[in-house]
């Protein structure tokens, strides 16, 4: 497994633009650093709303498809469900690379977060984590990615299930 990217205060802080610039004013820098601090925390609760709203998104379309398959089948021709299938395995696939696109960005969004508190007066993230185990216990915290990549490759196997039962075989 790969070592934990470090994220180091040279990469972070501006060397131009850190406490040596505000000569006499360590308040002012202080309250720069927590005002960016929360801009920088409410982004990555942004990246979970749109994490969660993408979420809802392919669960409704997936769904979707596979009613209308459901409801298509024992009436009509099969002939072309097969291709709903395809555009559904397609879509769970798409829905399992955002996932792991959000988890990765979010991963990172709080590696800059426990850099920024190591200059705050509290590390209430950094401390969460320790709480929760730093994730090594699954009885104190079990991430929620875990459950959710599941999830498109579950409808990923109901559409190849859709795809089997509707191809017209005998044309092949």
């Amino acid at each position: 497994m790969p070592s934990r990217p470090v994220v180091t205060d040279e990469k972070l802080f501006c060397p131009f633009a850190g406490e040596h610039a505000y000569p006499g004013k360590d308040d002012l820098y202080q309250a720069h650093l927590l005002e960016q601090y929360k801009l920088y925390v409410e982004s990555a609760q942004r990246i979970s709303d749109r994490r969660q709203s993408s979420n809802s998104y392919f669960l409704a379309v997936n769904s979707a498809l596979l009613a209308f398959v459901g409801y298509a089948f024992p009436k009509e021709s099969t002939e072309y469900l097969w291709l709903l299938g395809l555009a559904g395995m397609t879509l769970s696939y798409l829905w399992y690379r955002i996932v792991r696109s959000y988890r990765d960005l979010n991963s990172a969004k709080f590696l800059v977060i426990g850099t920024i508190e190591n200059r705050l007066p509290l590390r209430t993230f950094a401390a969460e984590w320790v709480a929760m185990g730093e994730g090594k216990n699954p009885r104190l915290y079990k991430p929620v990615t875990h459950v959710e990549i599941g999830v498109p490759w579950i409808f990923f196997a109901l559409h190849v299930f859709v795809v089997v039962k509707t191809v017209p075989w005998h044309r092949l």
